[in-house]
């Protein structure tokens, strides 16, 4: 047993110089952590904090991470999925930090100086640059996700209660020992007054939790139907016909697309303005890949392949490999024209929602293109109540020649008399709809884009009619949300976990009170808690 102590030193002197990279050991002027190493600490525990937010920042986003891609591919010109590298480098992020924390709460147990090396410091705050440019970034760029965070709460923040205790249950080792350590009154009544603050608001925090999905199994409402968002965009090249097929396998019932007026007035399918992302105009055209999508005839738009670049630079991280069938059908895609499209759909059964772009100023339909696109509907033959109207402009015209077309409509409230019966908005509007009201006023709700099951969860349980997908493979093999726990089960939940972490914490605090009284017993100033468990283990 009397090795103990010494086993314990070198141990300490491993951590110490991980930490301060020095393996000498400190002289006794040495041995105390200085206020500025005290102020670095914090600065640790911070930057810990801002890169585990950040963490939980980058997984929400991943939903609507393909946006940002095309993005950037608009500005930069070179197409790269930026899901794999994002997370990565926010994973080295917070891996160091809490390694270097982990350290410093180790060194602090054994009694040792928290002397934190100058490349350290170095690291630490090019972290926290890093995380304050990349929110600066959201905030400029995206704030819209900022709505996406707030609502993501609704799915987390029960999960997140539980790793909050966690966390301030094993905080409570240092701070205890932190605590004992102090001499003067006044900042030990600080100490002890922040700590069981935060632990008491951590424990009360259920209280400000509110889920939709916190319900009994028998109120969950029926499963949201799937709409694929340029048809199945993870399974086949967007807005192309095999993508249709594709969204009819999947189950889904609605096809959404985009539509644009070509320069002889032929509606066709395309989503950028310029064609150089899902087209190889590069090389057929290759002095208009400026050009405007809708500058082109559609004689020009069919020679085009819509296909190869899906082969060629995969759109989505984590699609399935495409069989040599489906590889071959790809690489012969040409651009749909939206007749072409509305006798495919109605063959697969499938509904069509469109977003109808206006051609550029100088176009011969751009001020013609809804009366172009309306007529090329109703020469199609197909089914009208197969068609979901989404286009604000002459609404009322498209209304009185087209009766049975179902209206679409991407606001909530406006000025219009007639009462919308199918609403299409961003899932970030979910906070601000009364989903039992509309349901009672025989309005349906759709929400776009949503791609990761926790949010298919959260608007499942909240009683949304239908999504906008560019997964529609793996939400439609959702049989049941990522969870749902009855209010009863939640409750007695939130009070073991809290009971639990509480009798710990005053444990924590009675065993770092021996050990203090063993400091001042023995003399010996390092590793005693950690001499103690050995012992226990040894016994």
């Amino acid at each position: 047993m009397a090795e103990s102590p010494g086993c314990c030193s070198v141990w300490a002197r491993c951590l110490h110089c991980l930490y301060s990279c020095h393996w000498r050991k400190c002289p006794k002027e040495r041995m105390q952590t200085s206020k500025c190493d005290c102020i670095w600490f914090g600065l640790l525990f911070l930057t810990f904090l801002l890169s585990l937010g950040w963490l939980y920042i980058g997984l929400i986003l991943l939903n609507d991470l393909h946006n940002f891609n095309e993005f950037l591919f608009q500005h930069w010109g070179h197409w790269m999925d930026w899901s794999l590298a994002f997370l990565l480098v926010i994973s080295l992020l917070v891996t160091y930090a809490s390694l270097l924390l982990l350290l410093a709460l180790l060194l602090r147990l054994c009694g040792q100086p928290l002397h934190l090396h100058s490349v350290h410091k170095m690291l630490l705050l090019l972290i926290m640059l890093l995380v304050a440019a990349g929110l600066v970034g959201l905030d400029v760029q995206w704030q819209q996700e900022w709505r996406s965070l707030r609502l993501s709460l609704q799915a987390t923040a029960p999960f997140l209660h539980i790793g909050a205790v966690a966390g301030i249950t094993l905080l409570a080792w240092p701070v205890a020992d932190t605590f004992y350590r102090i001499h003067r009154r006044g900042p030990k009544v600080l100490l002890l007054l922040l700590f069981f603050g935060v632990a008491l608001a951590i424990y009360l925090a259920p209280l400000c939790i509110s889920s939709p999905c916190i319900m009994e199994p028998r109120d969950l409402p029926p499963k949201p139907s799937l709409v694929g968002h340029r048809g199945a965009p993870m399974l086949a090249p967007e807005n192309t016909l095999m993508s249709l097929r594709k969204t009819a396998e999947c189950g889904a019932a609605v096809f959404e697309t985009d539509v644009m007026v070509s320069s002889d007035g032929i509606p066709f399918l395309m989503h950028d303005e310029h064609l150089s992302r899902t087209t190889d105009v590069a090389s057929v055209f290759p002095a208009r890949t400026s050009s405007h999508s809708s500058d082109f005839s559609c004689a020009e738009l069919k020679k085009l392949n819509a296909g190869t670049w899906f082969l060629e630079r995969q759109p989505f991280w984590g699609a399935k490999r495409l069989s040599d069938p489906d590889r071959k059908e790809a690489e012969n895609q040409t651009v749909p024209t939206l007749e072409e499209l509305l006798k495919e759909a109605a063959v697969l059964n499938l509904s069509i929602m469109f977003d109808l772009r206006r051609p550029p100023r100088n176009h011969t339909y751009h001020d013609t293109f809804v009366n172009q696109t309306l007529e090329t509907v109703l020469s199609a033959r197909v089914p009208q109540a197969m068609v979901l109207w989404l286009p604000d402009e002459d609404r009322a015209k498209v209304q009185q020649r087209a009766p049975r077309m179902r209206q679409i409509y991407g606001q909530q409230g406006s000025n219009r008399t007639e009462r919308p019966q199918f609403l299409n908005l961003p899932y970030q509007d979910l906070p601000l709809l009364d989903i039992k009201a509309l349901h009672q006023d025989n309005v349906s709700v759709n929400l776009f884009v949503v791609n990761k099951p926790w949010l298919f969860s959260l608007l499942w349980c909240a009683g949304v009619d239908s999504v906008t997908t560019n997964d529609c493979q793996l939400l439609q093999q959702m049989r049941y949300p990522v969870w749902l726990i009855p209010p009863q089960t939640y409750l007695m939940m939130w009070i073991i976990t809290n009971c639990v972490s509480t009798l710990l914490l005053l444990w924590t605090f009675l065993l770092q009170g021996r050990c203090k009284k063993e400091r001042e017993k023995t003399g010996l100033e390092t590793a005693v808690l950690l001499t103690r468990i050995n012992n226990f283990i040894m016994e």
